[in-house]
C-alpha cells in the first residue's frame, strides 16, 4: 500500500523507511534555519540603509514580502538580486556625494569670511613690507648705479658755515623782500641748499655723559659769549655760570627763585600739591616757547615729563643749540608767521616765560596757534612784566590777552605775581555759546589742517573737527598712555594687530642694536653683550634722531627698556602721517620734509 505524499522544503516526493524519512526532516530543518538567519540578516542590513521604512512601516501598505510558490518570502532588496546592489549603491554614492558638497561649500564659506576679516590686518601688513622692500632694493640699485663718483662730490664746508641751518638765513631772506620779523622764519629754496659737510668747531669736546652733561656743558661746543650770558633776559638764562671752558647750570641761585620753586609754584596754582603730581592732573608733553637754554625742562624731566623747548633761530647764541648740548629736547620754532610742525591738539601744557613773543599783536592770532596745539583741558602758563603793569601802554596790552584768552574759551585759574595760569576749554559748547562777535570762529572742515606744515597762521579755532578732542583729564595718565587701546587706535585708522607687530619688532631690533653699539656707547665702562647697562654717567647714548618715527614704536621700545635717551620722532610729509599718534603717546616729534 502506497504512503501519502510529504510536500518538504524543497517540494519533491520523499519515500522510503523511517529512517529516511527522519533524515529529510532534520535536513529540511536545517535548510529551514538558515534561510531564517539569512533572512533576518537581510532585514538588519534593510534596517540600517533605509531606517525610515525599518521603524516606521506603513500598516496599510502591502507586504514587502510576497509568498512564493514553495510558501517562503521573497525579498525584492534580497542581497542575492545583483540588481538590487547595484540599485542600492549608486543611491549611497549619490548621497555622499550630496554631503561633501555641502561640507566643501560650508567650509569654503566660512574660510573666507575669516579671510575678509582676521586676516585683512595681515594681508595690508605684508603688502606694505614687500612694498617697502621693494622701494628699499631700487633705491640700494640706484645708489650702487652711482659708482664711486658719489663719493667725491661732497667736500667741506667753510667755517662759516658752522651755524648753518638750512632754510634759515635773515640776510638771504631780507634780500627777498621779507621782513617785519618774518626774516628769521623758515623759508626754503634752492639757493639756501648747500652740497657740503658741515664741520664741528675747532675746539670741539665729547660732551660730558648724562645726566652730568644736563648741567655742565664745554664751550667751545657752542657759540656763546659772556656778555651775551650777562646780558640775556630769560628767566632761565640767567641760571647760569660761565668760566674759562664751561658753564654750568644752576637750579638754585642766591639772586633768583630757583626753578624747583617756580615749578612748584604752577603746580600749586593748578591746585597741585607740587610738580611732581602734573602727570596725575593729565600733563605729559609740555612746549616750552623761547625756552631759554632748557632750565625749566632739566628740571621736570625727573618728573616723568617731557618738555619740548623751541626759539627763534639765531645767527650766535643759539638757545636751541645750547638746548640740545644739554640732552634735552628742542628745535627751531617761532611764532611769527607760520603754524607750528605741530598737529592740532598736541600739547598738555605751553610754558611762556618772558618768551618773547607780543601775544597781543596781529589780532591775537600769536594766541590763535597757541591754542591750536594745546590739548582739550590743558594749561597756557605766561610770565611776564606785563601781568603787572603799571603805565597805561603794558596795562593795554595786558587787558587785550586777558579778554581775547576768555574769547578763546581759556578759564583764568590763577595769578600769582608775575604768572599767570589758563586752562582751556574741554567743551566745544562753549565756542557756540559766546556772544556774536566775540572772539575768532572755529575753523571749518575744509580750513581745520589737523597737520599743517608751516602753514600761513591761520585766524579761526583749530580741532574742533578733530575725532582726536579729547580732555587731558580723561586721557590715561603717563606711562599707561603710550600704550593705546583698540577703541584708541581706531581715532587714527590702526589696526590692533598692525601695532602689536610693530612694537615686537622694534623690542627685536633694539635688543640687536645694544649688543652691537655697546662697545662704543659705554665705552668708559666697557661692558660685554647681554650683561645689564652700567649706571649713569656711563651712558653715553642721549639723543636718538628717528628719522622716520612710524608709529612711535622705536621711542617706546627704548623707554620699556630702561634706556635713559629722549628720542625725537620725525614724521616724513611724504608718508602717512602718524605724528598725532606719536603725540598722543607721550613723545614728542614733528613733521619734515627730507
Amino acid at each position: 500500500m502506497s504512503r501519502p505524499l510529504h510536500r518538504g522544503a524543497t517540494g519533491i516526493r520523499i519515500s522510503g523507511n523511517s529512517n529516511d524519512l527522519r533524515d529529510s526532516q532534520m535536513k529540511d530543518k536545517t535548510e529551514k534555519e538558515n534561510m531564517d538567519r539569512n533572512r533576518s540578516s537581510d532585514q538588519s542590513y534593510l534596517a540600517l540603509k533605509f531606517p525610515f521604512r525599518v521603524l516606521h512601516p506603513d500598516n496599510n501598505s502591502p507586504s514587502k514580502y510576497v509568498n512564493c510558490e514553495n510558501g517562503f518570502a521573497s525579498d525584492p532588496f534580497s542581497v542575492g538580486s545583483p540588481r538590487s546592489r547595484h540599485k542600492l549603491t549608486l543611491l549611497l554614492l549619490k548621497l555622499s556625494l550630496a554631503v561633501i558638497v555641502v561640507l566643501a561649500l560650508t567650509g569654503s564659506f566660512w574660510w573666507t569670511i575669516s579671510i575678509s576679516t582676521l586676516s585683512r590686518g595681515q594681508i595690508l601688513h605684508t603688502y606694505r613690507v614687500l612694498q617697502e622692500q621693494l622701494v628699499s632694493d631700487l633705491w640700494d640699485i640706484g645708489e650702487l648705479s652711482l659708482g664711486s663718483s658719489r663719493l667725491h662730490e661732497l667736500e667741506f664746508c667753510s667755517q662759516e658755515s658752522e651755524i648753518y641751518v638750512p632754510c634759515f638765513n635773515a640776510s638771504e631772506n631780507l634780500a627777498l623782500g621779507y621782513s617785519d620779523g618774518s626774516e628769521n622764519d623758515r623759508h626754503c629754496g634752492q639757493s639756501s641748499r648747500q652740497s657740503c659737510t658741515v664741520l664741528p668747531p675747532v675746539n670741539y669736546r665729547i660732551p660730558l655723559h648724562w645726566p652730568t652733561g644736563r648741567d655742565i656743558i664745554w664751550v667751545a661746543n657752542v657759540r656763546l659769549t659772556a656778555q651775551e650770558v650777562l646780558s640775556s633776559g630769560s628767566l632761565t638764562k640767567r641760571m647760569m655760570m660761565l668760566d674759562e671752558e664751561q658753564i654750568s647750570f644752576r637750579s638754585v641761585s642766591p639772586m633768583f627763585d630757583s626753578v624747583e620753586d617756580y615749578s612748584h609754584q604752577i603746580a600749586e596754582m593748578i591746585g597741585l600739591r607740587n610738580e611732581s603730581n602734573f602727570v596725575q592732573a593729565g600733563v605729559r608733553t609740555i612746549l616750552d616757547i623761547g625756552c631759554g637754554y632748557g632750565s625749566f625742562g632739566a628740571h621736570l624731566f625727573s618728573k616723568q615729563l617731557l618738555t619740548m623747548c623751541i626759539a627763534n633761530y639765531e645767527p650766535s647764541g643759539s638757545q636751541v643749540q645750547l638746548t640740545l648740548e644739554r640732552g634735552l629736547p628742542a628745535m627751531i620754532g617761532s611764532f611769527t608767521s607760520n603754524q607750528l610742525p605741530y598737529p592740532s591738539l598736541s600739547f598738555d601744557m605751553l610754558h611762556c616765560a618772558r618768551c618773547g613773543v607780543d601775544w597781543d599783536q596781529k589780532g591775537g592770532i600769536f594766541l590763535i596757534e597757541a591754542d591750536r596745539v594745546l590739548k582739550p583741558g590743558g594749561y597756557f602758563v605766561w610770565t611776564s612784566p606785563l601781568t603787572n603793569a603799571r603805565n597805561k601802554e603794558n596795562q593795554k596790552s595786558w587787558n587785550f590777552v586777558r579778554d581775547f584768552a576768555g574769547n578763546l574759551c581759556w578759564e583764568m585759574l590763577s595769578q600769582q605775581d608775575e604768572t599767570v595760569l589758563w586752562k582751556k576749554t574741554s567743551k566745544k559748547s562753549c565756542y557756540g555759546s559766546r556772544k556774536p562777535g566775540a572772539g575768532p570762529p572755529t575753523c571749518s572742515k575744509a580750513h581745520d589742517v589737523e597737520s599743517p606744515y608751516y602753514r600761513p597762521l591761520q585766524r579761526c579755532i583749530a580741532g574742533t573737527q578733530s575725532p582726536r578732542w579729547i580732555p587731558i583729564q580723561e586721557r590715561t595718565t603717563w606711562p599707561s598712555r603710550s600704550r593705546l587701546n583698540k577703541s584708541e587706535l581706531t581715532l587714527y585708522g590702526l589696526h590692533p594687530a598692525d601695532f602689536r607687530e610693530d612694537a615686537e619688532n622694534w623690542k627685536t631690533t633694539l635688543a640687536n642694536y645694544w649688543s652691537v653699539l655697546s662697545p662704543v656707547i659705554f665705552s668708559d665702562h666697557p661692558k660685554r653683550p647681554g650683561e645689564e647697562d652700567p649706571s649713569p654717567p656711563y651712558n653715553m647714548a642721549r639723543n636718538v634722531l628717528d628719522m622716520n618715527a612710524h608709529f612711535g614704536g622705536f621711542n617706546s621700545a627704548l623707554l620699556e627698556a630702561g634706556k635713559s635717551v629722549w628720542v625725537m620722532n620725525v614724521v616724513p610729509t611724504g608718508g602717512p602721517n602718524y605724528l598725532p599718534l606719536i603725540l598722543d603717546r607721550g613723545f614728542v616729534g614733528a613733521l619734515h620734509d627730507w
